[in-house]
Protein backbone atom coordinates (compact mmCIF):
# COMPACT_ATOMS: atom_id res chain seq x y z
CA UNK A 1 0.00 0.00 0.00
CA UNK A 2 1.17 3.03 -1.30
CA UNK A 3 1.61 6.47 1.75
CA UNK A 4 -0.22 9.50 0.64
CA UNK A 5 2.83 10.72 -0.72
CA UNK A 6 4.18 8.52 -2.91
CA UNK A 7 0.56 8.06 -4.62
CA UNK A 8 1.13 11.80 -5.45
CA UNK A 9 4.69 11.05 -6.89
CA UNK A 10 3.08 7.67 -8.81
CA UNK A 11 0.77 10.33 -10.43
CA UNK A 12 3.40 12.80 -11.45
CA UNK A 13 4.83 9.92 -12.87
CA UNK A 14 2.14 9.11 -14.98
CA UNK A 15 1.86 12.75 -15.63
CA UNK A 16 5.29 12.30 -17.06
CA UNK A 17 4.81 9.42 -19.24
CA UNK A 18 1.81 11.21 -20.70
CA UNK A 19 3.82 14.43 -21.89
CA UNK A 20 6.49 11.89 -22.79
CA UNK A 21 4.35 9.94 -24.90
CA UNK A 22 2.99 12.93 -26.23
CA UNK A 23 6.14 14.84 -26.51
CA UNK A 24 4.17 17.63 -24.75
CA UNK A 25 6.52 19.91 -23.83
CA UNK A 26 4.60 22.66 -22.24
CA UNK A 27 4.04 19.79 -19.67
CA UNK A 28 7.33 18.53 -19.09
CA UNK A 29 8.28 22.17 -18.84
CA UNK A 30 6.60 22.29 -15.71
CA UNK A 31 7.49 18.65 -14.46
CA UNK A 32 11.34 19.55 -14.70
CA UNK A 33 12.74 21.73 -12.37
CA UNK A 34 14.63 24.61 -13.94
CA UNK A 35 18.12 23.22 -12.94
CA UNK A 36 17.49 19.98 -13.67
CA UNK A 37 20.57 16.73 -14.25
CA UNK A 38 19.62 14.54 -16.51
CA UNK A 39 22.20 11.39 -17.61
CA UNK A 40 20.49 10.05 -20.59
CA UNK A 41 20.52 6.30 -21.81
CA UNK A 42 24.00 7.51 -23.92
CA UNK A 43 25.67 8.81 -20.69
CA UNK A 44 25.24 12.60 -21.93
CA UNK A 45 24.60 15.15 -19.34
CA UNK A 46 21.65 17.36 -20.35
CA UNK A 47 20.04 20.27 -18.03
CA UNK A 48 16.25 20.92 -18.71
CA UNK A 49 16.84 23.23 -21.81
CA UNK A 50 18.73 20.21 -23.69
CA UNK A 51 15.96 17.25 -22.48
CA UNK A 52 12.87 19.84 -23.99
CA UNK A 53 14.86 20.78 -27.15
CA UNK A 54 15.09 16.62 -27.78
CA UNK A 55 11.38 16.47 -27.20
CA UNK A 56 10.71 19.89 -29.23
CA UNK A 57 12.71 19.02 -32.39
CA UNK A 58 11.69 15.76 -32.87
CA UNK A 59 15.60 14.27 -31.60
CA UNK A 60 13.62 12.14 -29.62
CA UNK A 61 10.59 10.57 -30.65
CA UNK A 62 8.78 7.97 -27.64
CA UNK A 63 5.74 6.12 -29.24
CA UNK A 64 5.35 3.01 -26.33
CA UNK A 65 6.48 3.97 -23.22
CA UNK A 66 5.51 0.75 -20.37
CA UNK A 67 6.43 0.90 -17.03
CA UNK A 68 6.91 -1.81 -15.03
CA UNK A 69 8.94 -2.40 -11.49
CA UNK A 70 8.50 0.77 -9.76
CA UNK A 71 9.95 1.84 -6.92
CA UNK A 72 9.14 4.94 -4.80
CA UNK A 73 10.52 6.17 -1.95
CA UNK A 74 9.36 9.42 -0.53
CA UNK A 75 10.98 11.62 2.37
CA UNK A 76 9.49 14.32 3.29
CA UNK A 77 9.62 16.99 0.16
CA UNK A 78 11.92 14.59 -2.14
CA UNK A 79 11.19 11.18 -3.33
CA UNK A 80 13.10 8.42 -5.34
CA UNK A 81 11.67 6.83 -8.20
CA UNK A 82 13.50 3.66 -9.72
CA UNK A 83 11.34 2.34 -12.69
CA UNK A 84 11.94 -0.08 -15.56
CA UNK A 85 10.28 0.97 -18.57
CA UNK A 86 9.86 -0.51 -22.12
CA UNK A 87 10.42 2.06 -24.98
CA UNK A 88 9.65 1.86 -28.00
CA UNK A 89 10.72 5.04 -30.22
CA UNK A 90 13.64 6.59 -31.75
CA UNK A 91 16.49 8.92 -30.85
CA UNK A 92 18.40 11.09 -33.68
CA UNK A 93 16.89 9.01 -36.24
CA UNK A 94 18.15 5.76 -34.83
CA UNK A 95 15.73 3.36 -33.36
CA UNK A 96 16.00 3.57 -29.44
CA UNK A 97 13.76 0.38 -28.67
CA UNK A 98 14.54 -1.46 -25.44
CA UNK A 99 14.26 -1.92 -21.44
CA UNK A 100 15.65 1.08 -19.65
CA UNK A 101 15.76 1.60 -15.97
CA UNK A 102 14.91 5.14 -14.94
CA UNK A 103 15.97 6.40 -11.91
CA UNK A 104 14.55 9.92 -10.86
CA UNK A 105 14.98 12.52 -7.85
CA UNK A 106 11.82 14.32 -7.43
CA UNK A 107 11.70 17.44 -5.01
CA UNK A 108 8.72 19.63 -4.20
CA UNK A 109 8.78 23.06 -5.18
CA UNK A 110 8.14 26.57 -3.12
CA UNK A 111 5.27 26.24 -4.93
CA UNK A 112 4.03 23.08 -3.75
CA UNK A 113 4.23 21.55 -7.25
CA UNK A 114 6.66 18.12 -7.33
CA UNK A 115 9.28 18.25 -10.14
CA UNK A 116 12.42 16.31 -11.18
CA UNK A 117 15.68 17.68 -9.91
CA UNK A 118 17.65 14.53 -11.09
CA UNK A 119 17.45 11.62 -13.48
CA UNK A 120 19.08 9.22 -14.96
CA UNK A 121 18.49 6.51 -17.46
CA UNK A 122 20.31 3.28 -18.57
CA UNK A 123 19.69 0.61 -21.22
CA UNK A 124 19.41 -3.11 -19.53
CA UNK A 125 21.32 -5.60 -21.16
CA UNK A 126 19.95 -8.07 -23.23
Amino acid sequence: MHSPLQVQIVEAENQLRTAMLRSDVAALDELLALDLIFTNHLGQLLGKDGDLAAYRSGVLKVVSLEPSEQHVRALGDVAVVSVRMHLLGTYEGAPANGDFRFTRVWARSQQERWQIIAAHAGLIAQ
